[in-house]
């Protein structure tokens, strides 16, 4: 029993390495300075500059921005409000809206993008800026609801009615009661969103037109004619971005929590 378990040891390190040791090169390549994709120079920001001086891939990235802004507004907006109806329900809708909510999570995201690319075209929308907002946002949506329901739930109802004897409304006692508790629930869904909507693919594959194109898209169709250095740059900055907005999403409980109890003790 003292001893070390080697070969699980052993697999654990060869599948980080598998899984990490691509991305490691790919950022490690971004700061080259010769046009190499197999011998490192010397470390550089030529690459770097290229990608800001590009107006496609800076026009790509604003795209890509204004996406995650709209899926993530409109998908904190809808799920907060569908968190507390599936909770608040007593019948048998509430449990059926839950189990359909959770459909989307355990479905292959491009069949969603074909899908979604298919009733665009069915209805005779052409697929533009407007049609990939409206997917992001729809498939965003269940993600915030599964992540607030939890919370929602945790919630005493107590609270609103005591609310409501005090002058309170419904929607007042939800706005002034309900809403500041589930704050730092929505701040990291709100977080996490953004970074998963800014670094999705699939979906914007389908969904999106000829132009402007999201960031992963354009990285995508130029890739097609041969990985440029450029490319490396721009993949170490959209890992480096959504590593730090998962950080923040992780940190903002923690946060809003020692806030609390730092106004307790005062």
């Amino acid at each position: 029993m003292r001893r070390k378990p080697w070969f699980a040891i052993g697999v654990t390190v060869a599948f980080f390495g598998v899984l990490y040791l691509p991305i490691i090169v790919v950022a490690l390549f971004s700061f080259n300075a010769q046009k190499s994709l197999t011998v490192f120079k010397g470390f550089s920001l030529r690459w770097y500059r290229a990608f800001f001086a590009d107006q496609d891939l800076i026009g790509s990235l604003g795209f890509s921005l204004r996406i995650s802004a709209v899926a993530m507004i409109g998908s904190i907006v809808l799920g907060v409000a569908l968190a507390l109806g599936i909770v608040r329900s007593r019948g048998k809708l509430g449990s059926a809206a839950g189990l359909v909510l959770l459909i989307p999570l355990i479905t292959p995201e491009i069949v969603t993008g074909v899908a979604s690319a298919m009733l665009f075209r069915g209805v005779g929308l052409p697929l533009s800026s407007g049609t990939v907002m409206l997917a992001e946002v729809t498939f965003s949506i269940s993600y915030v609801t599964v992540i607030l329901r939890s919370r929602v739930a945790a919630l005493n109802p107590e609270i609103e009615e005591a609310a409501m004897d005090l002058g309170c409304s419904r929607l007042q006692a939800v706005r002034l009661v309900t809403l500041p508790a589930l704050l730092p629930a929505i701040v990291a869904s709100a977080i996490l969103i953004f970074a998963m909507v800014f670094d999705d693919f699939v979906l914007a594959y389908f969904t999106t037109g000829v132009t402007p194109q999201p960031l992963p898209v354009r990285i995508y169709s130029a890739i097609r004619f041969g990985v440029q250095p450029t490319i490396n740059a721009v993949g170490t900055v959209m890992l480096v971005g959504s590593i730090a907005l998962i950080g923040l999403a992780l940190l903002v409980p923690r946060f809003f929590g020692r806030r609390e109890s730092l106004s307790q003790l005062l």
